[in-house]
């Protein structure tokens, strides 16, 4: 394997005929969008779910495979602490092998800030339950022994899971299909159905569907999406490059991460491994359009990204993607099946070289692959999980920050039982859809 897994050539899983009408249609075939369809399925609901290529295709497979409590914004947390029990509910309620193993997860202290920022979260995870500690720089040789650095010390979360990401997401569809959702892969939704001023359905490149409700969760491609119909969400997305090595005795057998580098242990016996807090941003129209909202997250950490003047062609936020499609003609979505960006080559040949410099008694680590995703993010570093109060029967679960895939059991919960009427058993008001735009103070999200 030299590239990510799934491609367009592998084949299509998910091949139904489309319905003529759904209770729910979803845009997207990510984690949201699946354990959406997954409860949705189990609510009753008639719930089709379309993927423009292949399910978990793009960032929700290509992530680190944390399933993480630790360092989490306060409005996310308690969902977090939701997700984490959902992960080993799920794993055996649909008797698939999620990948999943209670491991723990540790952000590693570098400076004093790091340490000062650690304590500052224990009341919060404290008040939620969580068993997050600091741990000692003694304490951390003990957990790291064939590290070269010295730690400060550490926040350590032992209830924190890993998982294999293009593992679980398509067994996790499996299931949503075997509880009654009807998931079809190769077809773009072009746009929305509109009547009357609210929605009506979707159409897609097979044709229309009527749906009383759909959800848009598309991850980077969510504003293109929403911006053909008038819908704006100050959405960008960022490129990371991730490296999976071959097999090597262990180090540790959970994720840690310092400001250098992010390291998890694989089921096969590799590490799965990532710059930390280095991404690639590509300046297009929704990026130049919204970059003062950006100011302050790309000012607390100018340096630790690359600015490109251009997007590769066909990506979302490219100079050259159409804004506007006719809904009977190809569209921006058909042109691009999977968003695929291409690794960074130095990144590629600095992460293995970092992580040989860390854990020296490795020797000569070989790679076995590496691949890069584009993480949607919003000003605030948390997701839109909400209906768009103007056009009834729309909603979006987008801009999950990097941090979708262990969040994503418990956010399909909660939209499946919102979009049901049915209370979401937490506060939402942090993840609302208009707080860009009616006044609100931006409250950044952490940074750990």
């Amino acid at each position: 394997m030299t590239g990510f897994p799934i491609t367009e050539e592998s084949p299509a899983e998910h091949s139904a005929d489309l319905p003529d009408r759904a209770d729910v249609a979803i845009v997207g075939g990510g984690i949201i969008g699946v354990m959406t369809a997954y409860f949705l399925a189990r609510k009753g609901r008639r719930v089709v779910l379309l993927e423009k290529g292949r399910i978990a295709a793009e960032q929700s497979a290509r992530n680190w495979g944390w399933v993480r409590q630790t360092g989490r914004d306060a409005a996310e947390l308690p969902i977090m602490v939701e997700a984490n029990r959902l992960w080993p509910e799920l794993q055996r309620d649909i008797n698939e092998d999620l990948g999943l193993v209670p491991s723990g997860l540790t952000y590693l202290g570098v400076t004093d800030r790091d340490m000062a920022e650690f304590e500052e979260f224990l009341p919060l995870a404290r008040a939620n339950g969580v068993d997050s500690r600091i741990l000692s720089a003694q304490e951390v040789a003990g957990l790291l022994p064939g590290a070269s650095r010295r730690y400060l010390g550490a926040l350590h979360t032992p209830s924190d899971y890993r998982a294999e990401p293009w593992v679980a997401v398509p067994r996790l569809a499996r299931a949503a299909a075997r509880a009654g959702a009807v998931l079809i892969e190769d077809c773009a939704v072009r746009g929305l159905d509109m009547a009357a001023g609210r929605i009506a359905g979707v159409i897609t490149e097979k044709g229309r569907m009527a749906a009383d409700q759909v959800l848009v969760a598309g991850g980077a491609w969510s504003s293109l999406f929403l911006r053909r119909h008038g819908v704006s969400i100050p959405q960008i997305s960022v490129k990371s490059t991730v490296v999976a090595t071959r097999p090597v005795p262990s180090v540790h057998e959970g994720g840690a991460a310092d400001h250098t580098i992010a390291f998890r242990r694989r089921a096969d016996g590799g590490y799965t491994l990532a710059p930390e807090g280095f991404h690639e941003f590509y300046l297009g129209p929704d990026g130049f359009r919204d970059m003062f909202k950006y100011l302050k997250p790309l000012m607390k950490n100018p340096f630790s990204r690359v600015y490109l003047p251009a997007a590769p062609k066909g990506f979302p936020d490219g100079w050259g993607t159409p804004r506007r499609w006719s809904m009977e003609a190809h569209s921006p979505f058909e042109a691009m099946r999977i968003l695929d960006p291409t690794p960074r080559p130095d990144r590629v040949h600095k992460i293995l070289s970092d992580f040989q410099t860390l854990f020296p008694g490795l020797g000569s680590v070989e790679m076995r692959a590496s691949w890069a995703g584009m993480i949607d993010a919003m000003p605030d570093v948390v997701p839109i999980v909400d209906q768009v109060p103007d056009l009834p029967g729309l909603w979006v679960g987008t801009g999950m920050s990097g941090h979708g895939f262990g969040i994503g059991p418990a956010f399909g919960r909660i939209l499946a039982d919102m979009m049901t009427g049915a209370p979401p058993g937490h506060d939402m008001a942090r993840f609302r859809f208009g707080r860009f735009t009616d006044g609100s103070k931006l409250v950044m999200g952490p940074g750990m």
